[in-house]
């Protein structure tokens, strides 16, 4: 039985067999699941054979329905809330509900399990002592320029998400500067064309210019205590 009110539920973030026993669990249990996409959901759900009235939330109506979830929570209603996927509330929809749930004392609890975070930063390579995530990269020239070059400067690992469609440009103002910064875009988690392509700064942002890609990425920057070497070339990149 459910002990909670509300349960913040990690999805797959490609393939569809990366979701927890417990997660289906609680899909199969709950009275209503919240999610960023009906369309998107439904057919993940109907694969492990779960029916369950479903509730958009989205970022354009989370504050209204994250008053509306903790009302009918407190009403006696179960919810599961998921996103496209990986974990809500990471640069995600969550963040806002788990805020009203906790003013109000409402019972809510997580269950973990995929993240695009952390499956990129430990096929990266690169140092995963100590890491920073900053979510989408800035939409605008300038302050997406300040925030690369500060990445590279800092001692850790910086992770961000960035458009497909963006990702050849981004490389190329990532090289303008700091060409030696070592990088690793990861491309397709989980999926059957999973890649990661590591090398430095310029010899991504060269391989990118000839050759833009598709589908979810991740993009990783060394910072100035990753380290050199043959491991950090533009051929290594490993599918898998």
């Amino acid at each position: 039985m459910i002990s909670h009110a509300v349960s913040f539920v990690a999805l797959p973030i490609g393939n569809r067999e990366d979701i927890t026993r417990r997660a289906l669990d609680v899909l199969g249990e709950v009275d209503t699941i919240c999610c960023e996409d009906t369309r998107h959901t439904a057919p993940l759900l109907a694969h492990y054979g779960i029916r369950k009235p479903l509730l958009s939330l989205h970022e354009h109506n989370e504050r209204e329905r994250a008053v509306q979830v903790a009302e009918r929570a407190e009403a006696g209603e179960r919810f599961a809330v998921v996103s496209d996927a990986g974990m809500p509330g990471v640069s995600d929809p969550g963040y806002r509900l788990v805020t009203e749930l906790q003013r109000r004392g409402i019972s809510y609890t997580v269950l973990p399990g995929p993240s695009a975070v952390v499956t990129a930063l430990v096929g990266s390579a690169l140092p995963s002592d100590s890491f920073f995530f900053g979510g989408f990269l800035p939409v605008k020239k300038g302050k997406r320029q300040r925030v690369l070059a500060a990445a590279a400067a800092q001692p850790y690992t910086s992770i961000f998400y960035e458009s497909p469609y963006r990702m050849a440009t981004t490389l190329k103002e990532l090289a303008e500067a700091q060409p030696g910064a070592q990088v690793c875009v990861a491309r397709e988690l989980t999926k059957v064309h999973e890649e990661f392509h590591r090398g430095t700064a310029a010899e991504l942002a060269e391989q990118f210019a000839k050759q833009p890609m598709k589908g979810e990425m991740v993009l990783l920057i060394g910072g100035i205590n990753a380290p050199k070497g043959d491991t950090a070339s533009a051929d290594a990149a490993s599918t898998i």
